[in-house]
């Protein structure tokens, strides 16, 4: 099997292991207590803050660690709302963060608060610009991710963070995607982040305040942690965070520059081997390893399932899942095509051999997910100049498909009508259009789902 999908849990860290398992006999003791078990765990817990820190570009006592980086997203953008309350309750987040932070913004929303979210352009990036922009005078908080987890499009974070001091807010980045690559630069105020991510274990996430900024810890009060983080350190998973973020980043270098070679490769490689798709997410600013595209014609999770039966174990954020029957928020924002969605994001050390073997792989595996397919007979009517689509009760990918079909059937300027009420629909016929370049004439209410209207161009 090649793990292709080190964006949602990179394999353990070999330095990650060692420290775990040494760290097992000194650190199960309570780090508060003054015997000497208490004082041995204190010491690996003091010393593993250190080394975050650093990695980080902190100071140690601004660093607490958390359950996980859900939880710091969670806690840290409660207590940053909490503690400039008297500022205002506007908060600001992107398009395209993470589900924990838009979670969070519901939650704020929900209790009265105000949520602004800045878009992003087609390839995952807000303009910072527009992010300014949004800039209130009861903006409490705003939030940007440094790198997308999804289709890896790194954000300006530099530039929105300037146009966050000069309006005097702080902002809280999510770098859970980019940490272990290398610190986040820009004077941002909040930052969290992921062990997992980096090759650490699962159950450690770090949240990081600056001094100076205003902040009130949400929920009972917890004398563990600055008080930011209730509940019992997990001192050993603690170290081997901290011991593993130092290993990435010492090998981060060099290992970027290779996983950024095989990610190009399969970029350019992909569309010339299967026909009718695209690849989405910034070509040039985008983290290493992660690379996206999607596939017309191609339920998402049937494709998941024939790459899995091959050996490669990769993820998707296309809306034809078992999980869910939307597509992407991130996809949707971008404005992309969904259908048929796989995300590779190779771990450090992947063979250059199982990249090639991927690439071989692949174009049989999109094949074999179409033919199984078919063709379906669309249930076509002409209505004077205009061809209608009767798609409705069916999922994605099969209003695309049955556009396809018919859109030689209507003469260069005529009209499809597109009747689905699948919402993925709504962001996929667009895409379809724009990649086959038709005309797409807009949406119109319909007695059953919604109808879409495409022009004939060539």
């Amino acid at each position: 099997m090649a793990y292709f999908d080190a964006a949602s849990a990179a394999p353990l860290h070999p330095v990650a292991r060692q420290a775990l398992l040494a760290s097992l006999d000194e650190g199960w003791a309570d780090p508060a207590r003054l015997y000497r078990e208490g004082r041995r765990a204190r010491v690996l817990l003091d010393a593993a803050r250190e080394a975050a820190a650093e990695a980080v570009g902190c100071r140690p006592d601004e660093l607490v660690f958390t359950a996980s980086g859900t939880r710091a997203v969670h806690a840290g953008i409660a207590g940053a709302l909490a503690g400039r309350r008297r500022v205002g309750r506007h908060l600001i987040v992107s398009a395209v963060e993470h589900s924990s932070v838009l979670h969070s913004a519901e939650v704020h929303e929900a209790a009265g608060g105000a949520v602004t979210q800045v878009p992003v352009d087609r390839a995952g990036a807000v303009d910072p610009a527009a992010f300014g922009a949004a800039l209130r005078a009861d903006t409490a908080l705003a939030c940007l991710q440094s790198a997308n987890h999804e289709v890896g499009t790194e954000q300006p974070v530099t530039e929105v963070a300037e146009a966050c001091r000069v309006a005097g807010v702080p902002l809280l980045v999510d770098a859970a995607q980019s940490l272990g690559w290398g610190p986040v630069d820009g004077g941002w105020s909040l930052l969290t982040a992921s062990a997992h991510k980096w090759g650490g274990p699962s159950g450690v996430g770090l949240l990081v305040v600056r001094k100076g900024v205003r902040f009130a810890p949400q929920g009972p009060v917890d004398e563990r942690e600055s008080g930011r983080a209730a509940g019992f350190e997990n001192i050993p998973a603690i170290v081997a965070a901290a011991a593993s973020l130092r290993a990435v980043r010492a090998e981060a270098a060099e290992e970027a520059l290779r996983l950024r070679e095989l990610t190009d490769r399969i970029r350019v490689r992909v569309p010339e081997l299967v026909p009718d798709i695209e690849v989405v997410g910034d070509p040039v600013r985008r983290l290493p390893g992660v690379v996206t595209f999607s596939c017309l014609y191609v339920d998402g999770e049937a494709l998941l399932h024939e790459l899995d039966r091959e050996g490669f174990s990769v993820s998707s954020g296309s809306s034809c899942t078992s999980s869910t029957l939307t597509p992407s928020h991130v996809l949707r924002a971008m404005g992309v095509l969904s259908e048929g969605n796989v995300r590779v994001s190779l771990p450090p050390g992947v063979a250059e051999e199982d990249v090639e073997r991927f690439l071989a792989v692949l174009p049989g595996a999109v094949a074999a997910v179409r033919e199984k397919l078919g063709a379906p007979v669309s249930e076509t009517v002409v209505r004077e100049d205009v061809l209608v689509v009767d798609s409705l009760g069916k999922r994605c990918p099969i209003p695309v498909i049955e556009l396809a079909k018919v859109i030689g059937d209507v003469p260069v300027g005529g009209l499809v009508r597109v009747l689905s009420d699948d919402e993925a629909a709504r962001l996929d016929i667009p895409a379809w259009c724009e990649m086959r370049n038709q005309e797409y004439v807009g949406e119109e209410p319909a007695d059953q789902g919604t109808a879409y209207l495409i022009r004939r161009a060539s």
